[in-house]
């Protein structure tokens, strides 16, 4: 079979900063799994990505033949099954949408040459993610799409603790070297996933859709109040709804976060409180990079959007749709603002700069404590997002 490459759509790429100023689009985690690994299940391929020139060092792909696939497309078994029966001289579409197509040269690939090829209409549902908030907005069903892709033809380890109590067992998967003690899991209204060598703790209320991912943990007196993912190597704790941790980041005291999503490397400090729902019941605008300016979500509940190595101090509270860039230190008493530029360092009295040495000096501390190392490959694409996003911080003061 040829390689699969998962390529960024130029027009949906822009309207998932600032998650992806650090990822290509098939990066993202929204289910389960992310959207790559998503394909790897369906192909049994690993794939490459085609992305931005300053991501391609880390999100490569191999020469040749190869099928390219949309990388905000998420999988299913129809649409993998139309992708497979094209011909080289045809691609999928789905309305405005390139879904995929086949090529000798990834290399030359680009949307006007596939133009030239004879148009297949796919009809079938799919979930496509084109905004930031589908994230969570989607995660539910991509939960439960998941659970069943990964459990399939598999056996649960179960929980074997005594005084842990379990709704719908059959709805739920542990998987070797999961600990669970004392908790309350509940899978009546979807699937709980528990990853391998995951932890959750004593006291923990969980309510499906849920999924634990490897290595992470559900701290003490924990409230998941559903369709939440908490990616790899990650703490969570507090109350949690309907939000989505890409891995790498903690949230491990009290404090409310709903409707959310955070990158990788973040950290939200003790009783930090995310506000989902406006006073006067209003639908959420957030910061749109494209129109340099806030658009409506259409959502009635929306929280926190944050990038990657971005963090707040204790007792700190981010407002309704807030969106926080990459590398920004959020503190201090009152409401910050609702769009935080990149390496931002502040709080409601005002902002100055993170410099990129000082950045620097806490990403090789915070990477170090997970056993990685902030090599010159992730150095080279923090710089280059310092250097994008510097036209957002019109502040005059550095620390």
């Amino acid at each position: 079979m040829d390689n699969i490459i998962l390529f960024d759509d130029a027009a949906i790429r822009g309207s998932l900063l600032p998650f992806t100023f650090t990822r290509p689009i098939a990066d993202i985690r929204v289910g389960i799994l992310k959207i790559s690994e998503k394909w790897e299940k369906y192909s049994s391929l690993k794939p490459g990505f085609i992305t931005q020139d300053y991501l391609s060092k880390k999100f490569g792909h191999e020469d040749g033949s190869a099928i390219m696939i949309n990388g905000a497309a998420c999988p299913t078994k129809d649409l993998w099954d139309a992708i497979l029966s094209l011909t080289p001289n045809q691609a999928l579409w789905s309305n405005q949408t390139l879904l995929a197509t086949k090529t000798e040269d990834p290399t030359g690939f680009n949307h006007e040459t596939v133009k030239e090829k004879t148009k297949v209409e796919f009809e079938g549902p799919f979930t496509l993610i084109q905004k930031t908030w589908n994230i969570f907005e989607f995660n539910a069903q991509e939960i439960i799409k998941d659970f069943t892709l990964i459990t399939s033809g598999r056996k649960s380890i179960g929980v074997s603790d005594p005084n842990t109590i379990i709704y719908n067992e059959s709805q739920i998967f542990v998987e070797e070297g999961a600990k669970i003690k004392a908790a309350v899991l509940n899978a009546e209204n979807g699937p709980i996933y528990i990853g391998k060598n995951s932890e959750i703790q004593e006291g923990a209320l969980i309510r499906g859709p849920f999924a634990l991912c490897e290595s992470s943990t559900v701290n003490m007196g924990a409230k998941m109040r559903g369709d939440t993912t908490v990616g790899p190597h990650s703490k969570i704790g507090g109350e949690v709804s309907n939000s989505v941790i890409f891995g790498y980041s903690n949230k491990g005291h009290d404090g409310f976060m709903g409707n959310s999503v955070l990158g990788e490397w973040c950290n939200l400090g003790a009783d930090t409180n995310t506000s989902n729902l406006k006073n006067n019941y209003a639908s959420v605008k957030v910061w749109d990079y494209i129109k340099g300016g806030f658009s409506n979500t259409g959502l009635q509940f929306c929280g926190l959007m944050m990038g990657d190595h971005s963090k707040s101090g204790i007792n700190t509270m981010f407002n309704t749709g807030t969106v926080i860039g990459v590398g920004a230190n959020v503190f201090g008493d009152g409401y910050p603002r609702n769009f935080i530029p990149s390496f931002s360092w502040g709080g409601a009295s005002g902002f100055s700069t993170f410099q990129f040495r000082k950045f620097e000096e806490v990403a090789i501390a915070v990477m170090k404590r997970r056993g990685l190392n902030f090599d010159d490959i992730e150095k080279e694409i923090i710089q280059k997002v310092f250097e994008l996003t510097k036209h957002y911080r019109i502040w005059d003061k550095t620390i």
